[in-house]
């Protein structure tokens, strides 16, 4: 091998060592964006999610609590086909995820992520406009929500998809998530806000968002935490089977588990991460 043959392969691999060294620096870069960089993401998604039109949002918003419904199926099925252990919950509660992997990766509307994206403008910018368009959007939206809910309970309950064995787990499921005195039902809606608004802020960062909210869900399910538009599938398939009455439904478990989920994702999770990137800003 000649000189000049030498230095071109010298300078290739010098230049390979390069570019391995910029794409660890760029890797390393993505996986640790500062706090501030992460709340402005989550910051300009909410102000594209609070200027968006009342059409979209509703229909994004029944999509959704059609969607959520497949958290309820999938826990069904899961019980039908396992064996009546103590260790059936482990596995019976990953079908919990379901619902929540078809809505937060298509991009639809759920009423407990706008606890955490929409609220961000709003703290970074807390004017009139930003409090009525929150107002109007959680509205929208939690409407929506709990319309798509009732839609899948009546296809459930009535269009003969499910065998006689899938529709009595789906029952006792149904009973069993709605059975806490309303105060339990609030207390257990605050971690379920929490995780769900911890979703929304890792997900810019994570490398698979499917294992985040895989996991986050799953944990919501196996602590028996309440959420709200997943909970709103149970009860409407309950009223409308004349298990319960709709006054309970809507004082015994919306209602707090609503507010609970709210307390949780933006009176606690959102406003620490407020307060922390508000400092940060101050210190800079």
């Amino acid at each position: 091998m000649n000189v000049e043959k030498r230095k071109v392969l010298s300078n290739r691999v010098a230049l390979e060592k390069e570019m391995k060294i910029k794409e660890r620096q760029t890797v390393q870069q993505a996986s640790r964006l500062p706090s501030r960089l992460v709340f402005e993401i989550i910051a300009r998604d909410g102000e594209e999610e609070l200027e968006r039109p009342v059409s979209a949002l509703i229909w994004s918003g029944i999509a959704g609590g059609i969607m959520i419904s497949f958290s309820l199926i999938g826990m069904a099925v899961f019980r039908v086909h396992l064996p009546d252990e103590a260790w059936r919950p482990l596995i019976e509660n990953i079908g919990y995820s379901f619902g929540f992997l078809l809505v937060i990766l298509g991009r639809l509307q759920l009423f407990t992520e706008n606890t955490m994206t929409t609220v961000v403008p709003v703290y970074a910018n807390p004017s009139v406009k930003n409090f009525l368009g929150l107002g109007r959007l959680w509205g929208l939206v939690f409407g929506a929500n709990t319309v798509g809910a009732f839609i899948s309970a009546l296809v459930i309950l009535n269009a003969g998809i499910f065998d006689d064995a899938v529709n009595k787990a789906i029952a006792d499921i149904s009973l069993h998530a709605t059975h806490n005195p309303p105060f339990t039902a609030f207390v257990k809606g605050i971690p379920a806000g929490i995780l769900i608004a911890a979703i929304v802020w890792i997900l810019p960062t994570a490398t698979s968002a499917f294992w985040v909210i895989l996991s986050f869900t799953y944990l919501i399910a196996l602590c028996g935490f309440t959420h709200v538009v997943a909970g709103s599938v149970e009860v409407a398939y309950l009223v409308l089977a004349e298990k319960t009455d709709l006054a309970d439904a809507v004082f015994g478990f919306i209602l707090p588990v609503l507010i609970g989920n709210v307390v949780g994702g933006t009176a606690i999770f959102s406003f620490a991460i407020w307060s922390q990137v508000r400092a940060e800003k101050i210190g800079s």
